[in-house]
């Protein structure tokens, strides 16, 4: 994964509560595209008209908001389903941090585990920065920092777990920062199978 230190860009507004999975990926684009062709089938309820051309009222459609890298959004945002496609074709428009009153639980870790950046704010704060945002004026995420930054200069802190935030910062899921401490993964390894040699599995002879 990509690291993520600092992300600026503009920030489109869906200030619509309860964005399930679903509407942001359909069940069926998963069973027949890879993770890198979702893209264009991010929320494709909200984004097409039935004639399949963009609707130019839905806001990931204007041109100020085109590839924006942070999403503000309502309450509750990734309901539903626990399939980690939606943040796959999240990332496929762009998207690298999505600010929110709150998230799916499951929507919530998947961010993590693809290098996204859920950020929980109060309604009041995420309200004020689209306010601040609404005409494509750059926000900027700070996770070394742990800040957001509006286009005047106004400074939001935001809390994120410590553990999750160094994966983060160093582009890891959990296999990846649990690797990073591989050399005492393996001492630990060989002083137990010492200690307990009838707990492991004996080599695997070769022919």
């Amino acid at each position: 994964m990509a690291p993520f230190t600092v992300v600026s860009g503009a920030a489109p507004y869906l200030p619509r509560a309860n964005i399930d999975t679903d509407v942001i990926i359909r069940i069926e684009r998963l069973t027949s595209l890879p993770k890198e062709q979702l893209g264009p089938y991010a929320m494709e309820a909200l984004r097409y008209r039935a004639d399949g051309s963009d609707d130019p009222d839905f806001i990931l459609n204007r041109p100020t908001f085109r590839g924006a890298p942070i999403l503000l959004a309502g309450d509750n945002f990734g309901c539903g389903s626990s399939r980690e496609g939606a943040v796959w074709a999240l990332q496929g428009i762009g998207v690298r941090c999505v600010v929110a009153p709150s998230f799916g639980d499951i929507f919530y870790s998947n961010c993590f585990q693809n290098g996204v950046l859920p950020i929980r704010l109060p309604a009041p704060e995420v309200e004020a920065l689209a306010a601040a945002c609404a005409d494509g004026a750059p926000l900027t995420v700070d996770l070394v920092r742990r800040m957001l930054i509006a286009p005047s200069g106004a400074q939001t802190p935001f809390t994120i777990d410590p553990l999750r935030r160094e994966a983060l910062l160093h582009g890891q899921d959990d296999i990846g920062l649990t690797l990073r401490h591989e050399a005492l993964i393996r001492a630990w390894q060989q002083a137990d199978r010492a200690q307990r040699p009838w707990a492991w599995p004996p080599a695997p002879v070769a022919y």
